[in-house]
């Protein structure tokens, strides 16, 4: 097209982003808004011109003339097609332009336009510069350059203009926008070769060297190629001689899945060399060769070990007490204590200048079965948002379990330690070392030995394993341990964990137990969801007293299983079964009573005192019987009592021997009678100190002839001087006693500072005798008391009792 000779022109003007049209150029454009389409169509019915501006804000979807680049370029419309609402246009470009006056805003943009002259398009220099560029030019299309076979053959040709020449090459630049736009702004022909020439030849060197390393890179996968074909030939050449099976054959591509894998473990400069060594022994190795299994084996331990891969370790007090509370009910002093624990980690963890940090407490959950020492330890690790593994130690007597085996041992392994953190995929998780009590030792070592290291907080560090061979680091572990039984770990293992003691659940505990958890748990479990069935208070109680005797909840649990497995088959032979099961309803359903509760004695009885017990399935009372005979002072001793308890007994009858005369008794009253002791469920094994109190009692009953209140409990060791002493499970022991309609206790002096653990309703109802020695519980424990002294037989002898 021509232009008139006039320099003003009234012409449609559309703004385009994301592109610069150069003039002497075809350029192919899309338009989808509406002042784009209105004006491409209004310049397309007239005379096909149009003004292109580049608008300065590619992300305003409506722009002023404000927002348009000062130089545009005024083009001619030879081709538009409508597809989809959209304009898609070739135009080819003719001039720079600049808009001189805004005409119109709607439903386009109107403007009159002065076309920018060209400068120094003519001269010598221009002319060198313009075949400098067109030698560039070829140079860079058999570099690669992607560029139409048409608009090459017209640039090298020679044919085009100095001015198409520049603009041309200008536009097939693999540059910014923003350079484009200043190529558009360069109006001397001269200055704008030059830029184009330096632009160019940036591109060509880039593509230099893009040719070379292609060049480099096929090069080497030709080499690799090379060898990879030879080492087949010599892989069928080992076969055809018999000397290679192909099941055999190392793979190459299995040694370089082992290096990528190395290189992602993120192992220690110590571990990552091992591996490497052993990788490069692995690669040179016979396929043939047994150990070629075991390296493999080796490699994959190590390669898949959590080196360095950590939970993001987020302690929040408050929500580990949320969660804490949620899943368990009661044992209140075990979280407190947890949750100080967490709290020293967070202040660790938030003091970075802290030394200290990577050296945690080793916690130990000792207690009955069934009271929640394995979930508790769930619920930490989901507080602290980390992995949580379990390992049971019950029964191992082999040390190779801790520590792993040696390599040199066919079907060796690391031991369970290692094994727990590769199924933990972290370097820091909650790790349990469940039932760590019941370790045994044998001629093949010993367990708990071995732990030393682990639970050890200076050592683990570097925890070594035998299989393993380098050190593996444990300090960001938190270990906790479990157990039933405190006496049987061995002193230095102890000496490394603190112990939080769990005690056995009281009544009240188990109820709240069974409605807010094993219940609910049981009714989903057994798909008795939509019956509404629940269950009343008085039936759990009926349960919890009549058919499970226990520390913990485990019978109870499955107590509450069967009940919901015969609801569950009276549902499916849609038979009648109560929705709301009563105390009434469990004898139906479970059958008769398997415990009677030990009721105190109705009556006051001579020889008989009530005493008080605890186990590991929680607290009880007991009756100690004493009946005396003729005979020679001997003393009988029945009921499967323990050595303790046999040293008590006699402990109590030295004691009434000593203080003959203050009881009221013949001098020689122990050498004309035997004393019988029986302790009744004659089946059940007794031991401890604790009957001592009770025994004492019961014996001086016997002898003196005063009835023992039958309302009245006790507990304490005695020494011979007549002291009690302290004991331990006052919370269980008084728990029980109130349970039996026990209404008044002795205690030891010494065990008063335990009552802060009894529960507020038991206390309310019982009233308590702190006693310092034997006297002070025959005052309350026996009726009638000081009993009747025979003042003849016992006056020369008075300073003796004082002594004793």
């Amino acid at each position: 097209m021509s232009f008139e000779e006039k320099t003003l022109r009234t012409v449609p003007v559309v703004a385009v982003r994301g592109s610069v049209v150069f003039p002497h150029t075809d350029s192919l454009l899309s338009f989808g808004r509406n002042k784009s389409i209105s004006a491409v169509n209004t310049a397309f019915q007239e005379d096909r011109v149009i003004a292109v501006f580049s608008q300065k804000n590619p992300e305003s979807e409506d722009p002023e003339f404000s927002d348009l680049y000062k130089v545009g370029t005024i083009a001619t419309i030879t081709q538009m097609m409508t597809v989809d609402g959209e304009i898609h246009a070739m135009i080819k470009g003719q001039a720079r332009v600049r808009i001189v006056e805004e005409l119109a805003k709607e439903p386009h943009m109107v403007a009159k336009i002065e076309e920018i002259a060209e400068e120094e398009a003519d001269t010598d220099e221009s002319q060198a510069l313009a075949r400098q560029l067109t030698e560039l030019f070829r140079r860079a299309v058999n570099l690669g350059k992607n560029v139409e076979i048409p608009v090459v053959m017209r640039i090298i040709s020679g044919q085009a203009e100095t001015v198409e020449l520049v603009d041309s090459v200008a536009a097939l630049l693999d540059i910014r926008i923003k350079e484009k736009l200043g190529l558009l702004n360069v109006f001397s022909v001269k200055d704008r070769l030059q830029k184009v020439i330096d632009l160019l030849a940036r591109e060509v060197n880039i593509l230099d060297l893009e040719r070379t390393i292609t060049m480099k890179t096929q090069k080497k996968f030709e080499d690799q190629m090379k060898k990879a074909m030879l080492r087949e030939k010599k892989k069928t050449i080992q076969r055809e001689l018999g000397e290679l099976g192909e099941e055999d054959e190392t793979s190459e591509d299995e040694v370089k899945e082992y290096e990528a894998k190395i290189k992602k473990a993120g192992m220690p400069k110590v571990a990552e060399e091992k591996a490497k060594k052993e990788l490069k022994r692995f690669g040179q190795m016979n396929p043939n060769n047994p150990e070629n299994a075991y390296i493999r084996n080796y490699l994959d331990w190590l390669t898949d070990m959590p080196w360095s891969k950590a939970s993001p370790n987020n302690i929040s007090i408050t929500k580990a007490g949320k969660i804490l509370d949620g899943d368990h009910f009661g044992l209140e002093k075990v979280k407190q204590r947890i949750l100080e624990y967490l709290a020293v980690m967070k202040l660790k963890k938030d003091n970075k200048k802290s030394k200290e940090a990577s050296q945690p407490t080793i916690l130990c959950f000792m207690g009955p079965p069934g009271v929640g020492k394995t979930s508790i330890g769930k619920s930490i690790a989901k507080s602290l948002g980390r992995e949580f593994v379990r390992v049971s130690l019950g029964g191992l007597r082999d040390e190779a379990e801790i520590r792993g085996h040696r390599r040199t041992y066919v079907g060796a392994l690391p031991g369970r330690i290692i094994q727990g953190m590769k199924t933990a995929g972290t370097k820091n998780p909650v790790f349990m070392l469940d039932e760590i009590d019941k370790l045994g030792v044998d001629f093949r070592g010993d367990p708990s030995s071995a732990l030393l290291e682990a639970l050890d907080p200076e050592q683990n560090k570097e925890f070594s394993d035998h299989y393993l061979e380098v050190p593996f680091d444990l300090s960001e572990v938190m270990f906790i341990a479990t157990g039933n039984v405190l006496d049987t770990i061995p002193a230095p293992l102890k000496d490394r964990m603190e112990i939080i003691a769990f005690a056995g659940y009281i009544d009240s505990e188990k109820l709240n137990i069974a409605k807010k958890y094993l219940w609910p748990k049981q009714v989903k479990l057994h798909g008795l969801e939509g019956s509404k069935l629940e269950m009343k208070d008085d039936a759990l109680k009926e349960i919890i007293a009549s058919y499970t005797r226990e520390a913990g909840v485990r019978d109870l649990e499955r107590n509450m299983a069967g009940i919901c497995r015969k609801i569950a088959r009276l549902v499916a032979e849609k038979k009648k079964y109560p929705a709301k099961i009563g105390k009434e309803d469990i004898r139906k359903l479970m059958g008769p009573k398997r415990f009677t509760s030990l009721i105190a004695e109705k009556a006051d009885e001579v020889g008989m005192a009530t005493g008080m017990y605890v186990t590991s399935v929680g607290g009880g009372i007991l009756f100690v019987e004493v009946a005396i005979m003729p005979g020679r002072g001997k003393l009988i001793l029945t009921g499967q009592l323990g050595d303790v308890m046999k040293e008590s007994a006699m402990a109590a009858f030295t004691w009434t021997k000593a203080h003959w005369a203050t009881l009221g008794l013949k001098r020689d009253f122990g050498s004309k009678v035997d004393i019988h002791i029986h302790v009744p469920e004659g089946a059940v094994p007794k031991d401890g100190p604790s009957a001592g109190v009770a025994i004492t009692t019961s014996l001086v009953s016997a002898l003196t002839g005063l009835p023992v209140r039958r309302d009245v409990s006790m507990t304490g060791e005695v020494t011979l001087r007549g002291r009690v002493l302290e004991i331990g499970g006052v919370k269980e022991k008084v728990t029980a006693a109130h349970r039996a309609g026990i209404r008044t206790i002795i205690l030891p002096k010494d065990n008063k500072k335990d009552l802060e653990d009894v529960p507020g309703y038991v206390k309310k109802d019982i009233k308590f005798i702190f006693a310092a020695g034997v006297e002070d519980v025959l005052k309350v424990a026996v009726k009638n008391w000081p009993a009747k002294r025979n003042i003849k037989e016992n006056a020369p002898h008075r300073s003796l009792i004082a002594q004793a």
